[in-house]
This record gives C-alpha cells, structure tokens and sequence, in this order.
C-alpha cells in the first residue's frame, strides 16, 4: 500500500438531520454536498463537507433509539490488501448497496464498529 489508509468520513445517527446540517454549517462552516443522482429522493439523510472529510448526517427512523456515531469510512489504496489483513482478524468485507455511492465495501473491527471502505472515495 503506498498511502496509509485515512479516516475521510463519519456518519451521525440524527432524529432532524436538516437542523443537525444548519448547525454544522452555522457553527463550523461545512458545506452541503450535492446529493447523489443514484440517492432515493425519500431519504433525509444530508451530507456535508469541511473540505477534507465528509460527514453524513443520516435519519434515525426509531425514535427512542439514541442518536450517535453510526459508522466512520477509510479512504484507502485496494480492496485485496486490506480483505488480506482483515482476514487475519477472522473478518470480511461486504459489499455495500449499489444505492450507497460513497463505498464499495463495509467491515466491522472486532468490537463491532462499523466502518467503510472507499477506493474511489467519498463524494468531493
């Protein structure tokens, strides 16, 4: 591999994604991402850069279910090296939605945190 992987994205589990956006913005200058052409126009979810990373804000359907951190996403160099080192962990990657634009494949760590893995990155 010749870059180090690189966290390039996090996801917020968020009853009000749109007021979660404004503050984002309001407070920290994030800029809206355009949305996806391939996204459902039924989904809430909104998605927001700071120029390096981005941040998917995505609607928690269940109320009464904490908000929080849902998923982070690796920006990384082969599918293959990191299946191989995953491997030796006694994990796997799976293919992601052909409706979900930003990753090709997600994995858990063994705590069981989910996380994304992206070749061609996540929507700039």
């Amino acid at each position: 591999m010749t870059n180090r992987p690189r966290i390039k994205h996090l996801a917020i589990m968020t009853l009000d994604p749109e007021k979660l956006a404004q503050f984002y913005e309001d407070v920290f200058g994030m800029t809206r991402l355009a949305r996806p052409a391939d996204r459902p126009k039924t989904s809430k979810a909104v998605f927001m850069t700071d120029g390096y990373l981005t941040l998917a804000l995505l609607h928690n359907k269940a109320e009464g279910k904490a908000p929080g951190l849902n998923h982070f996403g690796f920006q990384i160099d082969s599918q293959d090296e990191i299946s191989e080192k995953l491997a030796v962990f006694g994990l796997e990657s799976t293919q992601r939605p052909a409706d979900r634009p930003y990753a090709e494949t997600r994995a858990t760590d063994p705590d069981g945190n989910n996380f994304d893995l992206a070749v061609k990155g996540y929507g700039g």
